[in-house]
């Protein structure tokens, strides 16, 4: 399909010779978003910067052969439970759930192969009255260990002026535990400027955060205030001012890579306000979900190469994550991450695009 807004392009193949394509979604003043079903990953986000100059800001490959050679979440949807559970195991009805262990001990972003690797099925594209696609994925019981047949659908939007929404629903025929988000790498001054996002302002809407082990596991025990700590962001602070702090948490995460908790309410709520002084660019997050994964880049070593054939480095690009507590499924404290036959999971993430 192409029209004013929507434009459809092959972009690579599987390696049983499955076409994969780019679907690009298009507001105004330059700004669109390209999504790839395999992964329903977001490819490309194009802004305009205070020039009206416009530039793709999230990081990822100019190929398709750079998302299959190596499993680096550009983009992607993550599924079928984003961020790690501790032990790869969970009770669940008194039965323990054993997942596949990815990440040490402990299960990370829905295991070996998870959502980000499987190819999603195009089933609704449109731009009436806004650029539209809709993709879907039934993921079978028992896949990578998690209960339930699974379907699932997500939404990607472009609002005018320059907005994207993305929104996921799913439905289970058996109780199970369910955590979806998207996992796009930011840099706002643009995905081949070579700079880092240690310059950037970060808001967070958080008065806690979640103090992890040395797996990246939450503590037991309640969520830590921010107030006097490198993690109080609740008003704007460069990236860079306190990583480098002696501080306990940024030590066993190389940086930032904790959950904020948010407050709790009915619809998409501020969470997050990021902005690049250089480019001028400013990025709005608003989200249902009860926690924001903030990381900060910390393990891009310069091992991948991505768009423009750049190395990409520590604090090249960050990422905020909407979605569940990690490790909710083993910690009744946490809000529950739990979906049962009949319950419709929905969750919606916005970002919102302007300059300053």
């Amino acid at each position: 399909m192409t029209s004013a807004g929507i434009s459809c392009a092959p972009f690579g193949m599987l390696p049983d010779g499955t076409v994969v394509e780019r679907v690009t979604l298009r507001g105004e003043h330059g700004f669109e978003a390209a999504i790839l079903p395999f992964g329903a990953t977001l490819q490309a986000l194009v802004t305009p910067d205070r020039d009206g100059q416009c530039d793709d800001i999230v990081l990822g490959h100019d190929a398709f052969d750079g998302y299959l050679a190596q499993r680096k979440f550009f983009g992607a949807t993550v599924g079928r439970y984003a961020n790690r559970i501790a032990g790869a195991r969970f009770m669940l009805d008194g039965e323990t759930v054993q997942l596949d262990a990815n990440n040490g001990p402990n299960a990370l972003h829905g295991g070996l192969q998870g959502f980000d690797r499987k190819l999603w099925k195009i089933v609704e594209l449109s731009d009436d009255p806004e650029p539209t696609l809709v993709l879907e994925r039934d993921s079978p019981h028992g896949e990578e260990g998690y209960p339930g047949n699974l379907a699932t659908r997500v939404t990607y939007r472009v609002r005018a002026p320059m907005e994207l929404s993305v929104t996921y629903q799913a439905t289970t025929d058996r109780p199970t535990c369910l955590n979806l988000t998207n996992h796009s790498f930011f840099n706002l001054d643009g995905a081949r400027a070579g700079t880092q996002i240690l310059d950037h302002y970060l808001t967070i809407a958080s008065d806690h955060f979640l103090a992890v082990d040395a797996t990246a596991i939450p503590l037991q025990g309640p969520p830590r205030p921010v107030d006097g700590t490198p993690f109080d962001f609740r008003k704007p602070t460069a990236i860079g001012a306190r990583i480098r702090m002696n501080d306990e948490q940024l030590q066993l995460g190389r940086g930032y890579d904790h959950n904020f908790c948010l407050a709790e309410g009915t619809g998409p709520r501020f969470a997050a306000r990021l902005e690049a002084p250089h480019s001028g660019r400013v990025m709005e997050l608003f989200t249902d979900q009860p926690g924001l994964q903030f990381y900060s880049g910390n393990f891009l070593d310069g091992s991948t190469a991505g768009k423009g054939n750049r190395l990409y480095r520590q604090s090249d690009a960050l990422c905020l994550e909407p979605h569940a507590w990690p490790d909710a499924p083993n910690r009744p404290d946490f809000p529950s991450a739990r979906l049962d036959p009949g319950q419709t999971y929905r969750r919606t993430a916005i970002y919102r695009f302007s300059t300053v």
